[in-house]
């Protein structure tokens, strides 16, 4: 299916922040199946977030932001956005398969990474982004992911599978692992993340080559972060 005849809407775009790892995972949706050469427009919105245009489609001002043609709209959140790409064009279920059951498994991981992991990583990483933060709100918030939400992750999730109820990547896993890179801003927190959640984020950025230099575009800048806070002990 095109984009210009997907669910009958015109030529849809995708509003990315490139360096974002809520982008990433949309990002690597697209590039695996290959919807820029089927008429999905990437268009890079540093920076255009908060203009007149952009809010008037999307007034949480917020990346990814799917946009469809026809004048039918826009959604945004990033588990959102794989999974409506991932049942709007061929190849998708890859990603986001269709058995009810499994769907629900990869939707509670998805949901769980927005209610419950993604919360506390503002304290632990935003200050990469110019952002006041708490550092005494980061270590405790960093000991809350270590205690609380890894344990999940490995002997929930990742129990008998190489990725989220899965031997294979679907868009659960593009929703977490492309986090754990912001706690890289901080390398004795890094330092104290366990082995087999790194192993795991290995695995799932390997799993979407196609989306390397955004990965890295991160990695890199929170790697090279020498700001406050980057040598705080966990």
């Amino acid at each position: 299916m095109s984009c210009c005849s997907a669910d009958g809407t015109q030529k849809m775009k995708l509003h990315v922040l490139p360096v974002s790892a809520n982008s990433h995972g949309c990002l690597a949706i697209v590039k695996a199946l290959g919807l820029e050469d089927k008429g999905l427009e990437v268009v890079d919105a540093m920076g255009k977030t908060r203009s007149e245009e952009f809010i008037a489609m999307n007034p949480c001002h917020c990346c990814p932001t799917l946009e469809y043609g026809g004048g039918k709209g826009a959604i945004w959140e990033s588990c959102a956005c794989m999974r409506t790409i991932c049942q709007l064009f061929e190849g998708g279920e890859k990603y986001y398969p269709k058995d009810p059951i499994m769907r629900g498994k990869i939707d509670l991981v998805c949901d769980w990474k927005n209610t419950s992991f993604y919360p506390p990583f503002f304290h632990i990483a935003y200050m990469m982004f110019g952002v006041t933060v708490d550092e005494a709100k980061a270590k405790e918030d960093f000991k809350k992911i270590c205690d609380e939400h890894f344990p999940v992750l490995l002997d929930t999730f990742l129990k008998d599978t190489k990725f989220c109820y899965s031997d294979t990547p679907t868009i659960a896993d593009l929703g977490v692992a492309p986090l754990l890179t912001l706690i890289k801003g901080r390398p004795k927190f890094w330092a104290a993340v366990p082995e087999g959640v790194k192993e795991y984020q290995a695995r799932v950025l390997e799993a979407f080559p196609g989306a390397d230099e955004y990965f890295k575009m991160l990695d890199g800048m929170a790697t090279s972060y020498k700001g406050d806070g980057a040598d705080a002990e966990p």
